[in-house]
Protein backbone atom coordinates (compact mmCIF):
# COMPACT_ATOMS: atom_id res chain seq x y z
CA UNK A 1 0.00 0.00 0.00
CA UNK A 2 1.41 2.90 -0.95
CA UNK A 3 0.90 6.88 0.73
CA UNK A 4 -1.92 8.78 0.86
CA UNK A 5 -3.55 11.62 2.53
CA UNK A 6 -6.21 10.88 4.47
CA UNK A 7 -9.51 13.40 4.62
CA UNK A 8 -12.15 12.95 7.20
CA UNK A 9 -15.12 15.99 6.04
CA UNK A 10 -17.65 16.14 8.16
CA UNK A 11 -20.50 16.92 5.26
CA UNK A 12 -21.27 15.77 2.24
CA UNK A 13 -20.53 19.15 0.56
CA UNK A 14 -16.95 18.95 1.88
CA UNK A 15 -16.64 15.79 0.78
CA UNK A 16 -17.07 16.63 -3.15
CA UNK A 17 -15.33 19.71 -2.78
CA UNK A 18 -12.36 17.98 -1.33
CA UNK A 19 -12.39 15.54 -4.04
CA UNK A 20 -12.89 18.05 -7.03
CA UNK A 21 -9.64 19.56 -5.05
CA UNK A 22 -7.43 16.60 -5.77
CA UNK A 23 -8.24 14.91 -8.73
CA UNK A 24 -6.66 11.60 -7.38
CA UNK A 25 -8.66 11.19 -4.38
CA UNK A 26 -11.10 8.39 -4.15
CA UNK A 27 -14.08 8.34 -1.70
CA UNK A 28 -13.77 5.83 1.40
CA UNK A 29 -17.16 4.13 2.88
CA UNK A 30 -16.56 1.45 5.06
CA UNK A 31 -13.29 0.44 2.97
CA UNK A 32 -14.19 -3.59 3.00
CA UNK A 33 -13.83 -3.41 -1.09
CA UNK A 34 -10.99 -0.70 -1.33
CA UNK A 35 -8.68 -1.32 1.26
CA UNK A 36 -7.98 -4.70 -0.13
CA UNK A 37 -7.35 -3.26 -3.57
CA UNK A 38 -4.90 -0.97 -2.06
CA UNK A 39 -2.77 -3.65 -0.15
CA UNK A 40 -2.68 -5.08 -3.89
CA UNK A 41 -1.06 -2.03 -5.13
CA UNK A 42 -4.20 -2.09 -7.64
CA UNK A 43 -4.96 1.49 -7.01
CA UNK A 44 -3.11 4.52 -6.35
CA UNK A 45 -5.07 7.25 -5.02
CA UNK A 46 -3.32 10.71 -3.77
CA UNK A 47 -6.39 11.07 -1.15
CA UNK A 48 -8.94 9.29 0.49
CA UNK A 49 -12.09 10.94 1.54
CA UNK A 50 -13.69 9.28 4.14
CA UNK A 51 -17.40 9.26 4.53
CA UNK A 52 -17.91 7.67 8.01
CA UNK A 53 -18.46 10.36 10.10
CA UNK A 54 -21.07 12.24 7.28
CA UNK A 55 -24.46 12.18 9.71
CA UNK A 56 -26.34 12.92 7.19
CA UNK A 57 -25.52 9.55 5.36
CA UNK A 58 -26.89 7.80 7.97
CA UNK A 59 -30.17 6.79 9.65
CA UNK A 60 -33.45 4.00 8.25
CA UNK A 61 -36.87 5.77 7.92
CA UNK A 62 -40.33 4.91 6.75
CA UNK A 63 -42.35 7.31 4.80
CA UNK A 64 -45.93 5.92 3.51
CA UNK A 65 -45.14 2.66 1.43
CA UNK A 66 -41.05 3.64 1.18
CA UNK A 67 -38.21 2.60 2.87
CA UNK A 68 -35.48 5.04 3.00
CA UNK A 69 -31.79 3.70 4.49
CA UNK A 70 -29.01 6.04 4.72
CA UNK A 71 -26.25 4.93 2.11
CA UNK A 72 -23.56 5.20 5.50
CA UNK A 73 -25.71 2.66 6.96
CA UNK A 74 -23.42 -0.79 7.72
CA UNK A 75 -24.82 -4.23 6.85
CA UNK A 76 -25.34 -5.26 10.02
CA UNK A 77 -27.22 -2.10 10.60
CA UNK A 78 -29.68 -3.15 7.80
CA UNK A 79 -30.34 -6.72 9.02
CA UNK A 80 -30.88 -5.37 12.82
CA UNK A 81 -32.68 -2.38 12.12
CA UNK A 82 -36.64 -2.95 13.61
CA UNK A 83 -37.80 -1.13 10.30
CA UNK A 84 -36.10 -2.88 7.75
CA UNK A 85 -37.24 -6.64 9.94
CA UNK A 86 -40.99 -4.98 10.01
CA UNK A 87 -41.62 -3.80 6.08
CA UNK A 88 -39.06 -5.70 4.24
CA UNK A 89 -37.71 -8.66 6.03
CA UNK A 90 -36.71 -10.28 2.64
CA UNK A 91 -33.68 -6.84 2.44
CA UNK A 92 -32.75 -7.53 6.35
CA UNK A 93 -32.13 -11.17 6.28
CA UNK A 94 -30.26 -10.38 2.92
CA UNK A 95 -28.02 -7.95 4.71
CA UNK A 96 -27.00 -10.54 7.37
CA UNK A 97 -25.96 -13.15 5.21
CA UNK A 98 -23.35 -10.44 3.46
CA UNK A 99 -19.97 -11.50 3.75
CA UNK A 100 -18.82 -12.39 7.03
CA UNK A 101 -18.94 -10.54 10.72
CA UNK A 102 -16.26 -8.24 9.88
CA UNK A 103 -17.52 -6.93 6.36
CA UNK A 104 -21.53 -6.87 7.85
CA UNK A 105 -19.65 -4.55 10.47
CA UNK A 106 -17.76 -2.28 8.36
CA UNK A 107 -19.32 -2.34 5.00
CA UNK A 108 -21.76 -0.35 4.17
CA UNK A 109 -25.15 0.05 1.77
CA UNK A 110 -23.72 2.94 -0.07
CA UNK A 111 -20.62 1.88 -0.69
CA UNK A 112 -21.43 -1.75 -1.81
CA UNK A 113 -23.36 -0.02 -4.53
CA UNK A 114 -21.19 2.80 -5.43
CA UNK A 115 -18.06 -0.20 -5.87
CA UNK A 116 -21.09 -2.56 -8.32
CA UNK A 117 -19.53 -5.79 -7.49
CA UNK A 118 -21.00 -8.17 -10.07
CA UNK A 119 -21.34 -11.11 -6.84
CA UNK A 120 -22.37 -8.24 -4.19
CA UNK A 121 -25.98 -8.83 -2.76
CA UNK A 122 -27.06 -5.65 -2.60
CA UNK A 123 -27.36 -4.77 -6.86
CA UNK A 124 -30.37 -7.48 -6.48
CA UNK A 125 -31.98 -5.80 -3.94
CA UNK A 126 -32.55 -2.65 -5.38
CA UNK A 127 -33.29 -4.12 -8.88
CA UNK A 128 -35.89 -6.45 -7.53
CA UNK A 129 -37.28 -3.51 -5.35
CA UNK A 130 -37.54 -1.20 -8.26
CA UNK A 131 -35.28 0.97 -5.66
CA UNK A 132 -34.13 4.49 -6.44
CA UNK A 133 -30.42 5.60 -5.39
CA UNK A 134 -30.10 9.19 -4.13
CA UNK A 135 -26.95 11.00 -4.81
CA UNK A 136 -25.61 14.29 -3.60
CA UNK A 137 -27.66 16.17 -6.94
CA UNK A 138 -29.99 13.40 -8.43
CA UNK A 139 -32.19 10.38 -8.18
CA UNK A 140 -31.23 7.21 -10.35
CA UNK A 141 -33.40 4.17 -10.76
CA UNK A 142 -32.49 1.18 -9.83
CA UNK A 143 -32.58 -0.25 -13.45
CA UNK A 144 -30.21 2.78 -15.25
CA UNK A 145 -27.74 2.58 -12.47
CA UNK A 146 -25.65 -1.10 -13.20
CA UNK A 147 -23.94 -0.16 -16.45
CA UNK A 148 -21.25 -2.95 -16.78
CA UNK A 149 -18.51 -4.91 -15.13
CA UNK A 150 -17.95 -2.51 -11.92
CA UNK A 151 -19.49 0.35 -13.56
CA UNK A 152 -22.29 2.67 -12.88
CA UNK A 153 -24.25 5.84 -13.65
CA UNK A 154 -22.86 7.71 -11.61
CA UNK A 155 -20.56 10.65 -11.66
CA UNK A 156 -16.51 10.78 -10.49
CA UNK A 157 -17.70 13.51 -7.43
CA UNK A 158 -21.14 11.98 -7.16
CA UNK A 159 -21.86 10.78 -3.28
CA UNK A 160 -24.62 8.19 -2.73
CA UNK A 161 -26.56 10.14 0.30
CA UNK A 162 -29.69 7.46 0.64
CA UNK A 163 -31.42 4.39 -0.98
CA UNK A 164 -34.91 4.33 -1.36
CA UNK A 165 -36.93 0.67 -1.36
CA UNK A 166 -40.87 0.72 -2.16
CA UNK A 167 -42.34 -1.71 0.33
CA UNK A 168 -43.43 -4.95 -1.18
CA UNK A 169 -46.20 -7.60 -0.45
CA UNK A 170 -43.68 -9.82 -0.21
CA UNK A 171 -40.12 -10.45 -0.81
CA UNK A 172 -37.14 -13.03 -0.14
CA UNK A 173 -34.02 -13.71 -1.51
CA UNK A 174 -31.61 -16.72 -2.12
CA UNK A 175 -27.90 -17.13 -2.74
CA UNK A 176 -25.25 -19.91 -3.35
CA UNK A 177 -22.28 -18.06 -1.94
CA UNK A 178 -18.37 -18.89 -2.58
CA UNK A 179 -16.98 -20.90 0.23
CA UNK A 180 -13.99 -18.49 0.42
CA UNK A 181 -15.40 -15.08 0.00
CA UNK A 182 -19.28 -15.55 0.58
CA UNK A 183 -20.13 -13.40 -2.01
CA UNK A 184 -22.72 -14.72 -4.54
CA UNK A 185 -21.98 -17.49 -7.64
CA UNK A 186 -25.38 -16.65 -7.85
CA UNK A 187 -27.88 -14.76 -5.93
CA UNK A 188 -31.76 -14.14 -6.67
CA UNK A 189 -34.40 -11.90 -5.47
CA UNK A 190 -37.83 -11.71 -6.05
CA UNK A 191 -40.24 -9.42 -5.53
CA UNK A 192 -44.16 -9.23 -5.61
CA UNK A 193 -45.71 -5.87 -5.38
CA UNK A 194 -48.77 -4.11 -6.54
CA UNK A 195 -47.40 -3.58 -10.25
CA UNK A 196 -46.31 -7.15 -10.63
CA UNK A 197 -43.13 -9.10 -10.19
CA UNK A 198 -39.34 -8.33 -10.39
CA UNK A 199 -37.13 -10.58 -10.55
CA UNK A 200 -33.19 -9.70 -10.43
CA UNK A 201 -30.05 -12.01 -10.44
CA UNK A 202 -26.77 -11.01 -9.24
CA UNK A 203 -23.13 -13.43 -9.57
CA UNK A 204 -24.48 -14.97 -12.91
CA UNK A 205 -23.22 -11.86 -15.42
CA UNK A 206 -21.28 -8.43 -15.36
CA UNK A 207 -23.69 -6.84 -13.24
CA UNK A 208 -27.23 -7.43 -12.01
CA UNK A 209 -30.01 -8.03 -14.30
CA UNK A 210 -33.47 -8.56 -14.55
CA UNK A 211 -35.04 -12.13 -15.52
CA UNK A 212 -37.86 -10.79 -18.19
CA UNK A 213 -39.08 -14.80 -18.07
CA UNK A 214 -39.61 -15.21 -14.57
CA UNK A 215 -41.07 -12.37 -14.12
CA UNK A 216 -43.76 -13.35 -16.80
CA UNK A 217 -44.04 -16.85 -15.49
CA UNK A 218 -44.57 -15.66 -11.62
CA UNK A 219 -46.59 -12.57 -12.49
CA UNK A 220 -49.43 -15.29 -13.96
CA UNK A 221 -48.62 -17.77 -11.15
CA UNK A 222 -46.48 -16.82 -8.26
CA UNK A 223 -45.85 -20.55 -7.57
CA UNK A 224 -42.58 -22.91 -7.63
CA UNK A 225 -44.12 -24.55 -10.17
CA UNK A 226 -44.50 -21.49 -12.41
CA UNK A 227 -40.63 -22.08 -12.81
CA UNK A 228 -40.72 -25.29 -13.21
CA UNK A 229 -43.16 -25.13 -15.98
CA UNK A 230 -40.24 -22.82 -17.49
CA UNK A 231 -37.61 -25.73 -17.61
CA UNK A 232 -34.74 -24.59 -19.85
CA UNK A 233 -36.50 -21.74 -21.09
CA UNK A 234 -35.60 -18.99 -18.32
CA UNK A 235 -34.47 -16.24 -21.27
CA UNK A 236 -30.92 -16.34 -20.46
CA UNK A 237 -28.18 -17.94 -22.42
CA UNK A 238 -25.24 -19.89 -20.10
CA UNK A 239 -22.64 -18.52 -22.92
CA UNK A 240 -23.86 -14.73 -21.39
CA UNK A 241 -23.18 -16.02 -18.12
CA UNK A 242 -19.57 -15.71 -15.81
CA UNK A 243 -17.56 -18.55 -16.61
CA UNK A 244 -14.87 -19.28 -14.02
CA UNK A 245 -13.47 -21.61 -11.89
CA UNK A 246 -15.98 -21.86 -9.48
CA UNK A 247 -18.89 -22.32 -11.75
CA UNK A 248 -19.46 -22.63 -15.37
CA UNK A 249 -22.43 -20.25 -17.23
CA UNK A 250 -24.13 -23.60 -17.56
CA UNK A 251 -23.98 -24.16 -13.72
CA UNK A 252 -24.79 -20.24 -12.86
CA UNK A 253 -28.08 -20.96 -15.24
CA UNK A 254 -29.23 -23.73 -13.49
CA UNK A 255 -28.54 -22.32 -10.27
CA UNK A 256 -30.95 -19.25 -11.37
CA UNK A 257 -33.90 -21.64 -11.41
CA UNK A 258 -33.00 -23.09 -8.69
CA UNK A 259 -32.57 -20.07 -6.11
CA UNK A 260 -35.92 -18.39 -7.98
CA UNK A 261 -37.95 -21.81 -6.60
CA UNK A 262 -36.13 -21.05 -3.09
CA UNK A 263 -37.14 -17.26 -3.25
CA UNK A 264 -40.50 -17.93 -4.14
CA UNK A 265 -40.97 -20.54 -1.78
CA UNK A 266 -39.45 -18.17 1.25
CA UNK A 267 -42.45 -15.79 0.18
CA UNK A 268 -45.45 -18.26 0.35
Amino acid sequence: MRDFNFHRPASVAEAVGLLRKHSGGKFLAGGQSLLPVLKLDMADPSDLISLSGIAELRGIRVEGNTLIIGAGMRHAEVAQSPEVQRTIPGLARLADHIGDAQVRNRGTLGGSLAHADPAADYPAAIVALNGTVQTDRRTIAADDFFTGLFETALRPDEVITAVRFPVPTRCAYAKFGSHASKYALVGVMVAKTADGVRVAVTGAGPYAFRAAALETALGQSFSVAAIEALGENLGVRADDLNNTAEASGAYRKHLIAVLAKRAVAACL
